[in-house]
């Protein structure tokens, strides 16, 4: 393990003294500047948390609007030294949902970057109103206050100056129990709720994914996932800074030919991301299979990874997905599968089950409850999913009732209350099997629309197409099943393929509509509210009949 990463101290500290350490050795590589070394990274760090300094007194939650880049790292930093929280806000959901966000976060300021927010209202995006209602500050400003001598005097003390005479200089006193994160859940179900992550929580989460990878002297990590997302922020963000990896920074996952150029270029060896974002590069015509070749762990999360995306990826690239589980109130990772070769315990007997998210991270706890009693359920039942561990968050912002409803106390430990059914087999894998919310009542029955859209999948078997199922009410069976279908396949093919099937009646589809697109978060998950919201409305607009 590496010892850099102690969880009792604070994610400034492990940084300076990581940054410390390896010196002028790469840390970050940007897309849209030059190399920086891990010096010139933290200098640029401290310089620019001297100057925001008498800017952000008497605030304690800064907001950044910024995507994955070295804007973003040194804004992250920069803002944690002073012993603020930062609250990385979600540039893809819409103005209303970003306005409530800050104003529940108590939010004065935001970094962001004037080139970023050009590009988002080239995108249509009205941002007009945020400067209503907090102070934008540019970091290009922020640049070009700083003078070269002042640049160069920090180098110079980044150089010569022992740790402890740099943290005591620079870095506000933060306890590990201190807030060092806000971030506000996807929003995929419902209004986003702000989660609390301590910088014990996220340096657990990195030292639990560190033990993970496994890394090796030679490892290049893409950090191309959304700051706002904890996926993008703990693994592909403070972890390669924190354990020393070198990070290759993309600030749009989904510009698929980019990224195969990058991992190209760089030798990236870990690639991290949704089955959405690893779909988008088993297509794309330009992402060849030899702009893979240097990569040695490609580790998907946030989402279910389905069977076709597996068998495309691994057919196009030959390269296996390892599939895990999070939360951003884990921090977020929980589990997640291993090749055979990275086994955490001498008992395990594979270190990969296919369907399954794989086994808990050290320290972390798994339980099978029963969803209405919480008594724990046999080996192999399926329940409602409880996790513990040191990830685990302090709670959501300002929200006592929301906390005391999905933590629980339970033999001596605070549990979290994950929403997702699933089970634990004999050798510890965790299934997921759906979120209880993704239920549908059919005849009486609970329909799972995961097990749904796996099975239409497999029936069509076109991977071209990309399906989801939602369910609306119904007036004579109380819910029904509508298959939104995104693709070159038409809807009268895809219901002849179900209907030839013998697929089971009740989880057959009432309705088909044909969409552009599927509803996606910014993160690459499914919006299922999105989701569902599009089919009522297009229903109601066309008043298709059943």
């Amino acid at each position: 393990m590496d010892t850099n990463l102690q969880t009792r101290e604070s994610l400034p500290r492990v940084w300076l003294r990581t940054a410390k350490e390896k010196g002028n050795q790469v840390g970050l590589m940007d897309s849209g500047t030059a190399s920086l070394s891990y010096a010139k990274l933290l200098t640029a760090t401290l310089a620019f948390s001297q100057r925001l300094n008498p800017i952000l007194q008497n605030q304690q939650n800064i907001g950044i609007l910024l995507p994955p880049t070295a804007g973003g790292v040194i804004a992250n930093f920069a803002a944690l030294i002073l012993g603020k929280t930062v609250v990385n806000l979600n540039y893809t959901s819409s103005l209303e949902i970003v306005k409530s966000c800050m104003k529940r976060a108590e939010i004065r300021t935001v970094l962001s970057s004037q080139r970023f927010f050009e590009k988002l209202e080239a995108r249509g995006m009205d941002l007009s109103p945020l400067r209503e209602q907090v102070d934008i500050l540019y970091l290009e400003d922020v640049k070009n206050e700083i003078s070269k001598a002042r640049l160069a005097f920090t180098m110079f003390q980044v150089k010569l100056f022992p740790l402890s005479l740099l943290h005591s200089l620079y870095c506000k006193e933060t306890k590990a129990d201190d807030v060092a994160v806000i971030l506000f859940s996807s929003g995929s179900e419902g209004m986003p709720k702000g989660i609390q992550l301590t910088h014990f929580n996220i340096l657990s989460n990195v030292k639990q994914a560190h033990y993970l990878l496994d890394p090796q002297d030679d490892d290049v990590m893409l950090s191309s996932l959304p700051l706002f997302h904890a996926f993008g922020l703990t693994v592909t963000t403070f972890l390669p800074l924190l354990a020393g990896i070198p990070m290759v920074c993309q600030p749009d996952p989904t510009d698929a030919k980019v990224v195969g150029n990058l991992i190209s270029q760089h030798n990236v060896s870990i690639l991290c991301g949704t089955s959405t974002f690893l779909r988008m590069y088993t297509r794309h015509p330009k992402v060849l299979p030899e702009m893979f070749e240097s990569l040695r762990l490609v580790i998907a999360g946030a989402e279910r990874v389905h069977a076709e995306v597996r068998h495309g990826f691994k057919e196009k690239f030959q390269k296996e997905i390892y599939e895990g589980y999070g939360a951003t109130e884990m921090s977020p990772v929980i589990s997640c599968n291993l090749p055979h070769s990275r086994l955490r315990s001498l008992t395990a007997k594979e270190g990969q089950k296919i369907g399954s998210v794989g086994m808990p991270l050290p320290e972390t706890l798994v339980k099978i409850v029963n969803p209405e009693t919480l008594e724990d359920l046999p080996v192999g039942e399926a329940g409602l999913i409880l996790i513990t561990g040191p990830q685990l968050m302090k709670g959501y912002l300002n929200d006592e009732a929301k906390t005391q409803e999905v933590l629980i106390e339970k033999a001596g430990r605070r549990w979290y209350k994950s929403g997702d059914k699933g089970k634990i087999d004999e050798d510890g894998f965790v299934t997921i099997i759906d979120r209880y919310s993704r239920f549908a009542k059919l005849g009486g029955e609970m329909i799972s629309l995961t097990a749904i859209e796996e099975q239409i999948s497999q029936i069509i078997h076109e991977s071209d197409v990309e399906i989801t199922a939602t369910s609306i009410p119904d007036s004579s069976k109380g819910e029904k099943i509508v298959l939104l279908i995104a693709g070159n396949m038409e809807i009268e093919t895809i219901q002849e393929h179900i209907f030839q099937s013998g697929m089971n009646p009740l989880t057959k589809p009432k309705q088909y509509l044909k969409v552009e697109e599927i509803p996606k978060l910014g993160s690459g998950k499914k919006d299922f509210a999105g989701i569902k919201s599009l089919a009522i409305g297009l229903l109601e607009k066309a008043r298709l009949p059943e």
